[in-house]
């Protein structure tokens, strides 16, 4: 019950799914890794993808995790169902969550998806909606430019991200869906300025909320909960150079206490 939740993504943006779970379950203790010297996944071959997160998620199970959390939309699109065969706990990622938040938003049935290449490519989100309801319209876009914004922390120069925005989205300007789903967990940092230019007409879904909430109902299935009144102690692992996960970190999550810790893969 005292073991930690793994989290793992290719750079910072799993970081806005760890603060919901911290926020969810604020007894729990983290172990996230942050794979930066490989980041970013998108645009990666999958099969490099899915070497890459059995690497990181066998050094987060070796660090005596009880529960997997795959907070990369790419690294779940190619990796989960070997992750799950693999290991003896329980592996969730970010990709169902997000597909059932979006059906439980839209009133017309009909979302854009805006994620990586790899994502994409992969159609884990039509396939994903499709299988709970296949009457849904589902629209994917590429947004090849959005996780340099976050990893080179230009992602609050509102001018950039703004004529980035514009590039990216433009084409989905007058598009009738009613709903939006944020398809890598990096664009939250960016979900305000998105949401601006829709005009606020389309909803945004951060699959964060829907994850955490499905890490605590497996953990009250499995009454792996942490005690209450736990003192929560998070690691934070980083492949690569530490100083922008640092910035961001800080910037993000001010009030958190952690250790940090620079390894090598």
């Amino acid at each position: 019950m005292s073991r930690p939740i793994g989290v793992m993504d290719s750079g910072v943006g799993g970081l806005t799914v760890a603060s919901e779970i911290m926020r969810q379950l604020p007894d729990e203790s983290i172990i996230y890794f942050g794979d930066l010297d490989r980041c970013p996944y998108g645009s990666r071959p999958m099969e490099e993808v899915r070497r890459f997160t059995i690497e990181v998620a066998d050094h987060l199970v070796d660090r005596g995790i009880k529960m997997l959390v795959v907070a990369c939309n790419t690294a779940t699109a190619a990796a989960l169902d070997t992750l799950k065969d693999r290991y003896d706990i329980p592996v969730i990622g970010v990709i169902e969550p997000g597909a059932r938040s979006a059906i439980q938003g839209s009133t017309n049935q009909n979302v854009i998806v805006l994620a990586t290449e790899g994502t994409v490519q992969s159609g884990a989100y039509p396939e994903a909606i499709r299988h709970i309801n296949r009457n849904f319209s589902v629209q994917s876009t590429a947004c090849p430019k959005f996780v340099p914004l976050v990893e080179e922390l230009r992602y609050k120069d509102r001018v950039v991200v703004r004529v980035v925005l514009h590039q990216t989205l433009k084409h989905l300007a007058d598009s009738r869906a009613d709903t939006v789903i944020l398809g890598c967990t990096h664009y939250p940092l960016l979900a305000g300025e998105i949401r601006d230019y829709f005009d606020g007409r389309k909803k945004v879904i951060d699959s964060g909320y829907e994850t955490a909430r499905e890490v605590s109902a497996i953990l009250t299935l499995f009454d792996s909960h942490a005690p209450p009144g736990s003192e929560p102690h998070h690691l934070m692992i980083v492949n690569g150079e530490t100083s922008r996960f640092e910035y961001i970190l800080k910037d993000w999550m001010p009030f958190m206490k952690y250790t940090l810790e620079q390894v090598e893969l």
